[in-house]
């Protein structure tokens, strides 16, 4: 997780300065957590010569999973374990799933391989290097085969693990695309250190070395590869959040294939890996072996209200609500990981793999929704409502929220509380509230004996998610006055309150005390403008910022040519409720008019990542020049067939 602050500076253009105000934290973890969040989602629908691909969105766990379709025959890569979409997607589409292929065994999460061959009889695909305990065909380095028109020829990759497998899908002698799994993402490569010590880091990492000047640097430039995970993913380091990317591209911006040497690439790869979550190993297992069935029927089984459950001993009692309502009451010793959240991955960090889960929840369907997403990282347990616990008169806990105004004034307030910021160091390190202590959620409970426990101290995070975790884990070690930062430090950043900026070269930080920190616009991928263009005309206002004589070249068909400074000056374009999109040239001035227009502007303000020139490259690139608006978009993006009821997340 990483925090993108932009503090005050200055973009000149077309003869004035316009200044540029910073955004609100956003890391890749708490951006993936909109109303859908925690199902899949089909992205969208790219089309090739001879095949699609259909590229299928767990959020929760930042996976990309896909289905590619030659004529009625389709092949699944690197499934999720709830097959639901897959299933929905093949029986409306009338198609023949012939079989499964796995880029490796996946270690992030339990892949629906089994669930998929049970379902539709057919068989799973992976790397003889993986020694599969379950039934499989094991391919060998070049092996190939047909699907439809297209062929699918598989190449052995090693880095991330040593049974990386990449796909080439071929339309006669020609590549259109590669499953790339965890080898390659966009703008990083698969950690080399999920091994459980059966092999060492540096020598995988030399492996993925070699797989990328061996072979994946020798194929064409323009060739579009898929990965199995997007930002925000534990798999790899600083992931860009695209869906795709191609060969070329990564050759000139992925800062690990700079490396010319070896050793150079080696030390790259190694450096800043922070620990992976303690049940990838277990995952991984599971995956080799072949995880069992899923009863995905099962009701949760409802444990009685018992004080035995305070005993974190013997049980991991898992709050799933919210912040403010664990704040209001929660069983002693009990963590709050909110269903409204990433789940899957913090309780697999905090919660043993072995222990007696129970989980908590305000009601039925709470419960019900995070056995099913519990699924996906091989843990289940029981489950009480809280009203339950309350009305057996068990013992109770609570603490407080306190709001950015509340905490500023505790601050200067005799007896101030020990702030401590649990966020990772390097968010630490770009912002953060004045004089706090920074000990990282993960490694809270071994770093917790540095705070006095009769002291009261403050848990911070970037939106009190993870500092609601922490109230829970020093609660276990025996502090008593605890409370956390309501909206964390997004919502003190937002409340004007002062901070303290990443340190200069030269040591020194500045508090930010006259300077508001407000978010950004949304940036749009080319891709989600196609859907909005396909699905829901007018239902926008789109903006090219260009020159008119750009814009008279190549414009998006339905965009308005306006002038940037009338955008700025002019009122009109700060009214209206739909949503304001701007385009210019390559994104960077349309980030900073947008800036300025979210700050000032109720109405939604979106930026076109990249600008004219992803747009260009992605949709139109080698049609005639002359030609002026968009024909009918390469990419379509289907609707998912079924939607969780929408809730909004807390985020993180």
């Amino acid at each position: 997780m990483k925090s993108s602050i932009l503090v005050l500076c200055s973009v000149l253009f077309a003869g004035f300065s316009i200044p540029v105000f910073g955004a609100a934290i956003k890391d890749a973890e708490s951006a993936s957590h909109d109303d859908t969040a925690s199902r899949q989602e089909i992205t969208a629908t790219y089309q090739f010569e001879d095949c699609r691909l259909v590229q299928f969105k767990l959020a929760v766990l930042s996976t990309y999973s896909y289905l590619l379709v030659s004529g009625s025959d389709a092949l699944l890569v690197d499934p999720a374990r709830d097959i639901e979409e897959y299933r929905d997607y093949i029986e409306e589409h009338k198609l023949k799933l012939t079989g499964i292929f796995l880029t490796h065994s996946h270690a992030d999460f339990v892949a629906g391989h089994i669930e998929a061959a049970q379902k539709f009889g057919v068989p799973v695909y992976i790397s003889e290097a993986a020694h599969a305990g379950y039934p499989h065909k094991a391919l060998k380095d070049g092996a190939s085969m047909p699907l439809g028109s297209v062929t699918i020829r598989f190449i052995e990759t090693p880095g991330h693990t040593l049974d990386g497998m990449c796909a080439l899908v071929y339309a006669g002698a020609k590549p259109q695309l590669m499953f790339s799994g965890d080898t390659l993402f966009v703008g990083s490569i698969g950690r080399p250190d999920l091994m459980g010590g059966t092999i060492s880091a540096a020598e995988l990492a030399g492996k993925s070395f070699a797989t990328w000047h061996d072979k994946l640097s020798r194929l064409p430039d323009d060739l579009k590869f898929f990965p199995a995970h997007g930002a925000g993913s534990l798999c790899g380091v600083h992931l860009r959040d695209e869906p795709f990317s191609t060969i070329g591209q990564e050759r000139r911006d992925n800062p690990y294939l700079q490396a010319k040497t070896r050793s150079a690439f080696i030390a790259k790869v190694l450096d800043g890996l922070v620990a992976a979550p303690q049940y990838f190993s277990h995952n991984a297992a599971l995956n080799r072996q072949g995880p069992q069935l899923v009863d995905w029927t099962r009701p949760v089984t409802m444990a009685a209200p018992s004080a035995d459950l305070i005993d974190f001993n013997r049980y991991s009692v898992v709050d799933l609500r919210s912040a403010r309502r664990y704040a209001e009451g929660h069983l002693p010793n009990s963590l709050n990981i909110g269903v409204r959240g990433r789940l899957e991955t913090w309780l697999g960090t905090l919660v043993a793999w072995d222990s007696a889960l129970v989980m908590v929840a305000d009601n039925a369907e709470e419960l019900a929704e995070a056995a099913r997403r519990l699924h996906s990282i091989g843990y289940s347990g029981s489950g009480i409502l809280y009203e339950d616990w309350v009305k057996a008169k068990l013992p109770v806990l609570k603490t407080v929220l306190l709001t950015p105004q509340e905490l500023n004034e505790a601050i200067k307030s005799a007896e101030a509380p020990v702030i401590v910021d649990v966020r990772l160091p390097s968010e630490w390190a770009g912002v953060r509230i004045e004089n706090v202590v920074n000990l990282p959620l993960t490694k809270l409970p071994e770093l917790a004996h540095k705070l006095k426990k009769d002291d009261p101290a403050v848990a911070v995070c970037n939106s009190a998610y993870r500092s609601s975790m922490a109230v829970g884990l020093l609660e276990r070690e025996g502090f008593k006055r605890l409370a956390s930062l309501d909206g964390g430090v997004e919502s003190w950043l937002n409340a004007g309150y002062p901070v303290l900026r990443a340190e200069s070269p030269h040591g020194s930080s500045s508090a930010t005390a006259s300077t508001r920190i407000l978010p950004l616009p949304d940036r749009l991928g080319v891709p989600e403008l196609l859907a909005l263009i396909k699905d829901l005309p007018g239902t926008f206002e789109l903006v090219d910022i260009r020159p008119p004589v750009d814009f008279a070249e190549f414009s998006i068909q339905g965009s308005t040519n306006v002038d940037p400074g009338e955008l700025i000056f002019d009122a009109r374009w700060r009214s209206g409720k739909a949503p304001l999109i701007i385009i210019d040239r390559d994104g960077t001035v349309a980030m900073a008019i947008g800036g300025i227009l979210a700050k000032e502007s109720p109405r939604p303000v979106k930026v076109l990542r990249g600008g004219i020139e992803a747009y260009w490259n992605f949709t139109v690139k080698g049609l005639p020049a002359e030609q002026k608006t968009l024909p009918n978009p390469v990419i379509e993006p289907e609707k998912p067939v079924k939607k969780a009821a929408p809730v909004r997340s807390a985020g993180c």
